[in-house]
Formats: structure tokens, sequence, C-alpha cells
């Protein structure tokens, strides 16, 4: 009968000492002296992601965290993502925040003028994202998403993309990819007449260019019609952009004469009418700019050296601008 009081009393003692210590820890402010951000991998275990936090200033003591953790029953719902901290917080609040999903979103930026190779680097590089098509090629990343191209050039529209953290890179190229399409089905429609486009995809080819060739912005529906009344005449493009992106890794800065002069699907000094594919991926404005280009005669245009272009509706007056702004003319 002593003994049974002896651990009685003990046990007391001790479920005294533990809710001392359950009220002193869980609801005790963290000693967190400034708003931080903080991130907790895809995949992490209650461990590994007190580990993190305690890496990042938030916690100072992992081992009384887990044990927090586990005595709600919750150690196996903690969720990735980057966590924003703004003022005073309890450990019990902070593990509601961490197991309910109170996160930032992630994002990542595809740039006007990008290519899918630029865009594929992105979505690789970024540590939130889980990499599904890593090493993948592009024809068969476009199989994957259900696209009725062969290739992924220029398909996935610019812009910044939230998204949770783990969310996979084919969940957000199909994003990019539907975004596009709301563009360019937007804007198809309310085209100019007479544009000479036979589709949407040839409409996204033309503007991919003028994405490359545009160094002022309001000169974009200008350069717009160049290529419009080049198409419209039968003229050859003769666009730089088009030839350096069909040399690929073999451009080494220099567009030489040897360049143009090689012929090959994207040499548009060698061959009439528009690229196969697209050559980047254009902005809304360079697809604005190509369904309802400026109304304009220029056939030529030719930079001045200041990023802006001087443009000629003949050749005469296109050589006497090339004498003009630069010793060897392009176009």
């Amino acid at each position: 009968m002593r003994r049974f009081k002896r651990v009685a009393w003990l046990a007391g003692v001790l479920l005294a000492a533990f809710a001392a210590w359950f009220a002193g820890y869980g609801y005790t402010d963290l000693a967190i002296k400034q708003p931080l951000q903080f991130s907790l991998k895809h995949g992490s275990s209650l461990r590994s992601a007190g580990h993190q936090m305690q890496a990042a200033g938030v916690l100072r003591s992992p081992w009384q965290f887990e044990l927090l953790a586990r005595i709600y029953g919750v150690a196996s719902r903690i969720q990735a993502g980057n966590y924003e901290i703004g003022g005073a917080l309890t450990p019990v609040a902070l593990l509601r925040k961490i197991t309910t999903g109170d996160h930032s979103l992630d994002r990542v930026t595809f740039v006007e003028g990008w290519t899918l190779e630029q865009i594929r680097a992105a979505l690789d590089s970024h540590a939130a994202i889980k990499h599904d098509t890593q090493g993948v090629v592009g024809s068969e990343i476009v199989k994957r998403l259900g696209i009725p191209h062969e290739s992924a050039e220029g398909l996935f529209f610019p812009d910044t993309y939230y998204f949770t953290n783990g969310s996979s890179d084919t969940a957000i190229l199909r994003r990019a990819y539907r975004a596009m399409q709301v563009q360019l089905d937007s804007l198809w429609d309310s085209r100019a007449g007479g544009l000479p486009l036979e589709n949407p995809y040839q409409a996204l080819i033309l503007a991919s260019i003028i994405e490359k060739e545009t160094g002022q912005p309001g000169e974009r529906a200008t350069i717009a019609a160049v290529f419009v009344n080049r198409l419209r005449l039968g003229m050859r493009l003769q666009t730089d952009p088009s030839v350096i992106y069909g040399l690929g890794a073999q451009f080494d800065g220099d567009l030489r004469k040897r360049d143009l002069l090689a012929d090959g699907p994207y040499n548009t000094y060698t061959r009439a009418g528009l690229p196969p594919t697209p050559i980047a991926t254009p902005g809304a404005d360079s697809l604005a700019a190509a369904l309802n280009p400026a109304s304009s005669k220029a056939l030529y245009f030719v930079s001045r050296g200041d990023g802006t272009s001087y443009f000629s509706a003949t050749l005469a007056e296109h050589e006497r601008a090339v004498t003009k702004y630069q010793k060897r003319g392009k176009r």
C-alpha cells in the first residue's frame, strides 16, 4: 500500500512537471525578434522539419518541438512550403501553421523572349518544384501534355506562376500552355482582316520573331507590319534571330555571312515564309502586334544604334538608312 502511494505520488509529480513544461513551452512565445521566412522541403519528416526550422532561426530546441508534435498526434502532417512569421508565435501556433498548410506560395517566372531551354532551366533549378520533366526531350513533353505540336518551343506564356511547394513542373507547364492558348484564342478572334496567317500557330511563330526583333516597345506594331507586308508580297523575312535560333549551340555571338547563306529550316534569308516553329516565347504585346499590326507600308528596318529603328518602304531608302546608321545592312 505504501509502495502504491509512492508510485502514485511520483506519477502525480511527473504529471505536474509535464503539465508545467507543456504550458511553459507550448504556450510561450518563441524568441523571434524580427519577421523571418523559412522553407520546409518536400517530403520532410518531423525531425528534418525541426532541424530546418532551427537552421532558419525559428527554433532553439528541435527535440522539444518534436515531442510537442507527437503529443498532439500530428507528426505525420508536416506540409512543405515557404512560411512567414511576422510576429510573436508560440510553438503550438507554429505547429498548427506547418500542419495546416498556412504557408506562402512559391513562384517561378518565365520571361518574354525566353526559349524553351531557358524556361526548363528555370524549372530545373527551382528547389520547390518536383522535377518530372528534367532530362526529357521537348517532343516528349508535348506528348505528356497532350499538345498537338511536335515542338514545345514558344507554347508557354511568359508570366509569374505561383504554386505550392512540391508542385510538378508538368503542372506548371500545363498552366503556362493554357494561358498561351487563352491569349491566342482571344487575339485570333479579334485579328485584323486580310492577314497572311492561316491559323493561331502561325501567329505564334510571327509573334516570336517580333518579340526577338523589338528593341523599343513602341515600335512593336510597326515591326509586325514589316513582316506582315513581306509575307503578303512573298518576300523573304530575312530576320537574324530566326537564323541564330537555327544555329543553336553553334552560334558564338557573331552572325557571319556564311551563316546567312547556309540553308536550313530557320534560315529566313534562304527560305520564304515563316520558320517551322516559334523561335522564342512571345509576350502579350508581341501576340497583339502580330494579329493587329500597325498600318504601314514599311518593308525594311535598320537599327539606329540607340535602341530604335528606322523604317523604310523602298529598298533605296533602306540602303541610304543603312549607310547612315550602319556600316553594313542586314536587311
